[in-house]
């Protein structure tokens, strides 16, 4: 029967019981697990040189070739374990190989975190013999806990990410799972050894077996602290929109500016395009348009020092312009099926036809109220109409830039005047004015209907956006 992996990797940190659990899985027969093969100090354990005839400037030369040894001369079924600051060329390569076991193993951050301490105060790292065990106690720092907790966090959600990306399973076991050897004999299983063990390999000790209050001098400050944290991420705007790609292909280069125009849908796009032709100029028809990732990086290349940048507008001010320009208008560009849906389905007051006299304002704040309610829904998954790039929130498509390159610079409309020419001059170019907007043909302008109503259920429509741009009213 062919065996499910040709070797595994233990994916754990300092104090989450690594060690104990290499211990037991290198007592079933045919199984071999290296230490940190890929510690940047040292190879495997701290008291060695090699693994299986790989030194470890071999392996800093070619992180590679000790996972390809490891893989193939252990002489049954090899691994190894590795924590968040180990070498990274490799945690790609294993992540997307199929063939690789993936053994998670966490433990409590708040446990670790102190044992570790006591760790670092004590030098003692491993225990054979309990009569030799040093006690310290430790002082709780919550600065340094809390990045000890964001590092932890960061790598298991990089490992969840990659899993998911590539179809795979990992088996996961906790500090508290090691003490059972049914839990064991199962990850052997998993494995695919046939072998079990009727007792686990007690020769390594826990090291810090009394309560957590005696173990850190000012407890009282550590529950405090911890109170603190938004252990469930109740604080985190709610984000359930589609993720988007890099939209390449709507990106603008000047004709010979070393700058690059990455636009955000529904913003000043006419206003900045118009202002990039300028400074060359040429007519817009002159702009460099419709690149791939292929001929952008050629752009880039030839360019040395270029910037990009995108220009932001303010949500209610891009929502009532995608919904006049998209929505209410039955013209070139508008989306035609969308808005029948939304008269149909979501009963948007609009008419059917191009607004006509009868569309006063009154009309014109009731149906711009109810767009908003729809996208309410459509960015938070709850309708079937694609969430279109005119209304996404900002905060995702800035996001989604970076599927290729972050914009160097992110501006705002209404800074615009002097941002523009500011970002010309560091380009070398010669500053141009930025030119006026073009004239409103919505059938009512947003100042005309803007109240507070509007503004608060942008503020719910848009909260990541305001979050993470820091939008105030916008008047």
């Amino acid at each position: 029967m062919p065996q499910p992996f040709d070797y595994f990797v233990v994916f754990a940190e300092m104090r989450t019981g690594s060690n104990f659990l290499e211990t037991n899985l290198n007592a079933y027969d045919g199984v071999t697990c290296h230490g940190e093969a890929f510690n940047p100090h040292f190879i495997g354990y701290p008291n060695r040189t090699e693994i299986l005839g790989i030194t470890q400037a071999m392996r800093d030369a070619d992180p590679l070739r000790l996972v390809t040894t490891i893989r193939d001369a252990t002489g049954g079924l090899g691994g190894f374990r590795f924590f968040h600051d180990h070498d990274p060329r490799v945690l790609e390569a294993v992540l997307g190989d199929p063939r690789c076991a993936k053994i998670i193993l966490t433990r409590n951050p708040a446990e670790s975190y102190v044992s570790w301490k006591i760790a670092q105060a004590t030098g003692q790292w491993k225990l054979t013999d309990a009569r030799r065990r040093r006690d310290s106690r430790i002082t709780f720092d919550r600065d340094e806990f809390e990045t000890h907790l964001d590092a932890l966090q960061e790598f298991q959600l990089r490992l969840l990410n990659a899993l998911q990306i590539t179809g795979q399973t990992a088996f996961y076991v906790d500090y508290e799972d090691l003490q059972s050897v049914e839990v064991m004999n199962g990850l052997a299983r998993w494995l695919g050894i046939s072998g079990q063990l009727e007792t686990l390999d007690q020769s390594l000790k826990k090291q810090n077996p009394e309560p957590m209050a005696d173990k850190v001098r000012n407890f009282e400050a550590m529950g405090e602290a911890l109170a603190r944290l938004d252990r469930f991420n109740l604080s985190r705007t709610p984000n359930f929109e589609p993720r988007r790609g890099a939209q390449v292909p709507s990106f603008v280069a000047a004709a010979r500016a070393p700058l690059l125009y990455m636009p955000v849908r529904s913003g000043p796009e006419a206003q900045v395009m118009s202002w990039l032709a300028a400074l060359d100029g040429v007519g817009v028809d002159g702009l460099q348009a419709k690149f791939t990732q292929k001929t952008l990086r050629q752009w880039k290349r030839a360019l040395p020092g270029h910037r990009g940048f995108t220009v932001l507008r303010h949500p209610v001010a891009r929502a009532h312009d995608v919904f006049c320009r998209r929505i209410l208008s039955t013209g070139p560009g508008s989306y035609a099926e969308i808005r029948k849906t939304l008269r149909k389905a979501f009963k948007l007051p609009i008419p059917g036809q191009e607004p006509g006299a009868e569309y006063d304002r009154a009309a014109h704040r009731a149906a711009f109220l109810a767009f908003l309610e729809f996208l309410k829904k459509n960015l938070n998954g709850q309708t079937g109409i694609r969430v279109d790039a005119g209304w996404a929130s900002q905060a995702q498509v800035v996001q989604g830039f970076a599927g290729f390159a972050l914009p160097d610079l992110i501006l705002r409309e209404a800074d615009m005047a002097e941002t523009l020419p500011d970002l010309a001059r560091r380009a070398g170019c010669d500053p141009v004015p930025v030119p006026g907007a073009a004239p409103d043909e919505a059938p009512f302008a947003l100042p005309e209907i803007y109240d507070d109503e509007i503004e608060a259920l942008a503020a719910q429509v848009y909260q990541r956006d305001y979050v993470t741009f820091g939008f105030g009213r916008w008047a």
